[in-house]
């Protein structure tokens, strides 16, 4: 009998979250209400009393981040060709112009001194991205920031339950906006949350996040900035509600699978492995990068044959079509580059059995040792 079909995430929803959102549904208030503000204050009570809005998306988070950083034409925002495309995007449709700096060979994180290289009178915010979890050094970082005197936009969209020195991403840096898509170490289905500095940015979220409008008691109301529709549903709200209790434990079962892919995985292949952190990490993703010569196409075949899932976290985005067009090029970032092409993301989610890792490391020895499998 064959092996159930593995997927390289899968979000673990408890019956008594099922059962609360249901509840929701019934109560006939299922856009923003008062699911969304309880979600806010879960979350601000988590992240050391800090003003926290709830959205849609975290890239919505980074689309208002660059508003209140006041990103627009003619302003630089240094980032990290390799991460999600939505980290450019949300520059761009600021205004902006991406300054992309390349990676850290080890972490696959910003490189923050060449970042500091790339600061001119331009730069008007940094915005580095914690790659699968793993948290860029905010120590640097803000130190760097405040030599200089720009915002930081942290894409912290990866890092649910990740530490720096001790504390919580999140729970203190500028502007910090993290996901709760559905592969996410918790997840709302879809959503997202800025966490902010004080109460007047708070308030400027709000506005940004739907269509800039003022409701008066009196049922006039007012619109005072050209906002968007961000908001996130009392249904979201009520799913994330219901995974914020599991997230240590969430993350503490990412971190035991984590070291047993070190301890199982066969050295003799020639792939990359991530860095061994497991203090810091919330281990969102468990990447490896394949040989140099091996064809990720047919890898990924061999192993969707064999009843795994994997996925692709990320190709470097300054060579995508949108990028080029702007001047960007092949060899600029050769790291990013190298990792871009290579990197393939393996099965990690809680609910994962210590067999499900023995099996794929099993199927990638098989998978990389025929020789088909290597690009011409």
């Amino acid at each position: 009998m064959s092996l159930p079909y593995l997927p390289f995430t899968r979000p673990s929803i408890d019956e008594a979250t099922i059962a609360a959102v249901a509840d929701v549904l019934r109560s006939g208030w299922i856009t923003s209400g008062p699911k969304v503000r309880e979600f806010e204050q879960k979350l601000s009570e988590m992240f050391a009393g800090r003003p926290v809005r709830v959205l849609n998306s975290a890239t919505g988070g980074m689309e208002i981040a660059m508003a209140l950083a006041g990103v627009g034409p003619g302003d630089e925002v240094i980032t990290t060709p390799l991460s999600w495309v939505a980290t450019g995007n949300v520059i761009l449709r600021a205004g902006g112009r991406p300054v992309f700096v390349d990676i850290e060979a080890d972490t696959r994180n910003i490189d923050l001194s060449l970042a500091e290289a790339a600061i001119t009178k331009r730069t008007r915010a940094i915005m580095p991205v914690d790659l699968a979890g793993l948290p860029v050094d905010r120590d640097r970082l803000n130190a760097l920031a405040k030599r200089h005197k720009i915002r930081v936009v942290e894409d912290a969209a990866q890092s649910m339950g990740a530490h720096w020195g001790g504390r919580l991403i999140g729970s203190f840096g500028d502007l910090v906006s993290i996901s709760f898509h559905a592969n996410k170490n918790i997840t709302s289905s879809e959503g997202g949350c800025l966490v902010l500095n004080d109460a007047a940015e708070a308030r400027q979220c709000e506005l940004h996040r739907l269509q800039g409008v003022e409701r008066f008691a009196d049922g006039n109301m007012d619109a005072t900035l050209a906002g968007g529709k961000y908001n996130l549903t009392d249904i979201a709200a009520c799913i994330g509600l219901g995974q914020l209790p599991h997230m240590q434990q969430f993350t503490a079962r990412r971190r035991q699978l984590a070291m047993r892919y070190f301890e199982l995985f066969d050295r003799s292949l020639g792939c990359t492995l991530p860095v061994v952190d497991l203090q810091q990490s919330n281990w969102h993703m468990f990447q490896v990068l394949l040989p140099e010569g091996v064809a990720r196409g047919d890898f990924i075949a061999g192993m969707h044959a064999a009843g795994i899932g994997i996925g692709v976290h990320y190709p470097a985005m300054h060579l995508f079509t949108l990028y080029r067009e702007l001047g960007f090029r092949e060899g600029q970032f050769p790291l990013a580059e190298r990792v871009g092409r290579s990197i393939v993301t393996l099965p990690l989610f809680p609910a994962m059995q210590d067999s499900d890792v023995e099996r794929v490391c099993k199927a990638m020895t098989a998978v990389l040792r025929v020789p088909a499998r290597r690009a011409v």
